[in-house]
């Protein structure tokens, strides 16, 4: 409907001198007037008091005032003007939407929404059309308002964050406003894209302070929002190169906040993923700063509980590195080895899959370096009571690239993780991980079958050794208890002689 009066009111517009007559005297008015034009018209034939109008021309001149809009009447379509008219519609449009609507209640302001709604229309008809250059204070009022619009605050996260897994994604919220920010989000997208666009004059309004708010929107929990965010950080970087240390380091701050302060943040994953596309355009050799952001960022990443949301992202961005230099494989590892679960079994088959992809890309060299610690924690995970965790670690072993760099360093490996396989085969409780380890354990042997008989050797004289031991343990604990009653508690100021430790010959059997 109100379409329909938008249409009729341009052809009234270009049938008469209305749209001109309408500039000469007060804007407030004239934006009154087509109000009560269109209410009138929307009507079932009936007129509208003269008090209504009035009304109506009192609320269009609160929310659309005669500051805002200049030079031409912004509700003229641009196929009604002539070309050197269009910069001067298009800034007019775009001071018009400037004005920011409260979508909470939809029946408030709803012809005025709907102005605005029709003018952004237009403005991306526009610029997708492909104008002829995009002047100074074209791309002024664009960012202003883009600003307007788009960069606010958002309410505090009180939901609950402390998942581990891929599944345990909350419900998420939409913005009640996404009918126009849509839009909005479309026209810098195609405003930022437009080779009408030249980035050494935007640039001075697309600054690092409009960059930066425009990264702190990636924490909105709108998922259509952060999706469209993505796409247009993208562009960013790819058109203004000037832009590019300060995006990367900015990001690596919310990174940062996000490990060591909040770890709550919505659009990590969003962000990694742009990232993905940044790392594989890097140039080789890479730079010290690309890899001290491997290390300090991408790495601490694996640290928080939420890893499950974004591991797929972090994983792509890590292979990533290791394809463009090799040698950081080791690097990589270990640092997968430091920030290790414990105590949180989906995240810890999450691990193993990713050293999983990670070995895949690794050289023998590389593997060397780390197989020691990272076989001593692959043992670790074989003998895991939890069968997921236990079944991935064993499922490493089908991987052919990985059996063959197992078979060049046999001596080393087979020591490390023989004794995990024949706990599982005589003490685990899950009937499928029993059976995956027998099938590990033949693999191995038709590798080196006198290297895995003389681990299982070594394995039984342990065994058989352990009752001896524990039995001494539990007695040096009952001496060290006895010793320790002997004492008496120390109370008030009373000063105490620390004895050193290797001076107890007691602990010292201990150790």
């Amino acid at each position: 409907m109100w379409k329909q009066f938008v249409n009729k009111f341009q052809r009234k517009s270009s049938k008469s001198g209305a749209a001109s007559d309408s500039l000469s005297s007060s804007h407030c008015n004239a934006i009154g007037a087509s109000f009560s034009d269109g209410i009138q018209r929307a009507s079932s034939g009936n007129t509208v008091s003269s008090k209504s109008a009035a009304a109506v021309k009192r609320m269009s001149s609160s929310i659309f005032p005669s500051s805002v809009v200049a030079g031409i009447e912004p509700l003229l379509s641009f196929k009604d003007v002539s070309n050197a008219e269009k910069p001067n519609l298009f800034v007019s449009k775009l001071n018009i939407c400037c004005v920011v609507f409260d979508f909470s209640d939809p029946n408030k302001n709803s012809a005025e929404k709907d102005i605005k709604r029709q003018a952004l229309v237009d403005l991306l008809e526009y610029v997708h059309s492909g104008p002829p250059r995009f002047t100074e204070p074209m791309i002024s009022a664009s960012c202003k308002m883009f600003a307007a619009n788009l960069f606010r605050i958002f309410p505090p996260n009180y939901r609950s964050n402390t998942g581990g897994g891929e599944n345990d994604e909350e419900e998420p919220m939409f913005d009640p406003a996404w009918s126009h920010l849509q839009i909005i989000y479309d026209l810098l997208l195609q405003f930022i894209a437009s080779p009408s666009l030249d980035a050494k004059v935007a640039k001075k309004f697309l600054d690092h302070s409009f960059v930066l708010k425009l990264l702190d929107l990636f924490d909105s929990e709108d998922p259509r929002e952060r999706e469209c965010l993505k796409s247009i950080l993208h562009r960013v970087y790819g058109k203004f190169m000037v832009h590019r240390p300060y995006i990367r380091k900015a990001v690596s701050n919310i990174f940062f906040r996000f490990i060591f302060e909040t770890e709550r943040h919505n659009g990590i994953a969003e962000l990694l993923e742009v990232f993905g596309s940044v790392i594989s355009g890097f140039a080789l050799p890479l730079k010290e700063e690309h890899k001290i952001f491997l290390w300090r960022t991408l790495i601490p990443l694996h640290k928080p509980k939420t890893v499950g949301i974004y591991m797929q992202r972090l994983t792509y961005c890590v292979i990533q590195f290791i394809e463009k230099e090799p040698k950081l494989a080791s690097t990589v590892i270990l640092g997968l080895l430091k920030y290790w679960p414990v105590t949180n079994s989906q995240k810890e088959v999450m691990f193993l899959s990713e050293l999983e992809e990670i070995l895949e890309s690794t050289n023998v060299t590389e593997f060397q370096k780390c197989m020691v610690p990272m076989f001593q924690r692959i043992a670790c995970c074989i003998n895991s009571s939890h069968f997921q965790v236990s079944e991935r670690a064993l499922f490493l072993w089908n991987n052919d690239h990985i059996m063959g760099m197992v078979a060049q360093n046999r001596h080393v490996v087979l020591p490390l993780v023989i004794p995990a396989l024949e706990r599982n085969t005589r003490n685990h409780w899950n009937q499928a991980v029993q059976n995956l380890t027998l099938n590990v354990k033949k693999m191995l042997s038709e590798i080196d079958e006198g290297l895995v008989s003389a681990c299982k050797r070594k394995f039984e004289e342990e065994e058989e050794k352990r009752p001896a031991t524990d039995e001494k343990r539990r007695m040096i604990w009952e001496q060290l208890e006895k010793t320790a009653s002997a004492f008496q508690p120390v109370t008030g100021k009373t000063a105490v002689l620390v004895t050193p430790i290797s001076a107890s010959p007691l602990i010292a059997a201990f150790i």
